[in-house]
């Protein structure tokens, strides 16, 4: 056929390539979402780690506590969850991982509020090492629902990321030096609903 018409060959075979190559992306994407069924939920810090702290605002407390608030939301949509921790416990780094590692078809998402020396900073953001796509879909709702500055989904080297070879995703859903989101912290429905922005996240990943 292309003999024929010399002139078009070239583009056909680059649109019949572009063709194969989306037809590809597409099916690994279904076929990888279809796969995920366990979600690892990480609250960060716990024990004589208390993270960010302001006052009697200890991070590990509320992190425990959105971490608890997820787990309901997913199990109630049929997605099974493992917990690196569900008291407050201190869980080394490199346990969180092999904690997420053991696991197949599942993700895993660390939750954690945040500090900064400026007390001016306040926002959502979500963190990746490899996995871009998964990170942006929690942090566009989490975003959305925080009704916060949207401080975007950037890409760190933290410790459960590098070496969780999972998706992973870690989620800071506000900052506990921030008078404002202080306040929205301390807010049990703000913690529900940024944990089922968090699961909202997560089931379209899963194709949930």
């Amino acid at each position: 056929m292309f003999s024929k018409y010399p002139s078009f060959a070239p583009r056909i075979r680059v649109l019949v390539a572009l063709a194969v190559a989306l037809a590809g992306s597409v099916g690994i994407a279904d076929a990888a979402s279809q796969r995920i069924s366990r979600v690892v939920i990480d609250a960060g810090h716990g024990g004589h780690d208390s993270g960010a702290r302001r006052g009697y605002v200890l991070e590990k407390h509320l992190a425990l506590d959105v971490a608890r608030r997820l787990e309901r939301y997913l199990e109630r949509r049929r997605m099974r969850v493992i917990q690196t921790r569900s008291r407050d416990e201190f869980i080394a780094l490199s346990q969180r991982s092999d904690i997420a590692n053991r696991q197949r078809s599942a993700v895993f998402v660390s939750v954690h509020f945040n500090w900064a020396t400026n007390s001016e900073s306040s926002g959502t953001e979500t963190f990746y090492y490899n996995n871009y796509s998964f990170a942006y879909g929690i942090q566009s709702r989490v975003a959305r629902k925080a009704r916060t500055p949207n401080r975007g989904t950037k890409r760190a080297r933290f410790y459960v990321l590098r070496h969780t070879s999972i998706p992973a995703a870690l989620v800071e859903c506000g900052f506990i030096s921030n008078y404002s989101d202080r306040r929205r912290c301390l807010d049990p429905r703000y913690r529900q609903s940024i944990a089922e922005a968090i699961g909202e996240g997560v089931l379209s990943y899963s194709g949930g």
